[in-house]
C-alpha cells in the first residue's frame, strides 16, 4: 500500500482549521450571496468542497469535481449569485490551504503539492465558469483552453542535460 502524499495529510490534519478559516475569510469578503445563505450553509458548501478536494488529490480523479462545479454553476445561477462571489469562495479555501502547504511542506514538495490543489481547484472554477456562462448566453461554452497563455516557455525551463 502507498503512503498518503504529503498533500493528503497535510489536508487532513487541518481539515478544521481551513474550513474555519474560510467561513471566516467568506465573512471579511462581503459576498452577499453567501452571506443570505448564512454561515452554516458555508460551511457545508467548503466541508463538500473540501472533501472533493481531497478525494481527488488522493485519486487523482477529476470527474467528481466537475460534476459538482456544473450542479453548483446551475445552482448559483438560479439563485442569482454572480459568479465572482462563486469564484471568490473557492479563491478563500484555496488560500487558505496554501497558506499551511507553504508553511509546513517542504521545499522540494511544494510543487507538487501546490500543483495538485491548483489543479482540483483550477479545473472546478474553469468548469463553473463554463457552465455559468453557457447558462447566461443559454449556450454551449466551451471549456477554457490556457495553452496559448504557455507557448514559447515549452522546454525552455526543462533542459536535458545529459546531451
Amino acid at each position: 500500500m502507498t503512503p498518503p502524499s504529503p498533500i493528503v495529510e497535510l489536508l487532513l490534519r487541518h481539515e478544521t482549521a481551513i474550513l474555519s478559516e474560510s467561513v471566516e475569510g467568506l465573512t471579511r469578503c462581503r459576498l452577499t450571496g453567501y452571506e443570505a445563505a448564512g454561515i452554516e450553509e458555508a460551511r457545508r458548501r467548503f466541508q463538500r468542497l473540501f472533501a472533493l478536494l481531497l478525494d481527488s488529490v488522493r485519486e487523482r480523479d477529476l470527474e467528481p469535481v466537475l460534476a459538482y462545479a456544473h450542479e453548483i454553476a446551475g445552482q448559483r445561477f438560479s439563485e442569482g449569485v454572480d459568479l465572482q462571489e462563486v469564484q471568490s469562495a473557492i479563491n478563500i479555501l484555496e488560500e487558505a490551504i496554501w497558506r499551511r502547504v507553504v508553511k509546513e511542506i517542504p521545499p522540494d514538495g511544494l510543487a507538487e503539492a501546490l500543483g495538485l490543489v491548483s489543479t482540483v481547484l483550477g479545473v472546478c472554477k474553469d468548469a463553473l465558469a463554463s457552465t455559468y456562462v453557457a447558462l447566461a448566453t443559454k449556450r454551449h461554452a466551451a471549456s477554457l483552453d490556457m495553452t496559448a497563455l504557455f507557448r514559447g516557455t515549452q522546454n525552455r525551463f526543462y533542459t536535458n542535460t545529459t546531451d
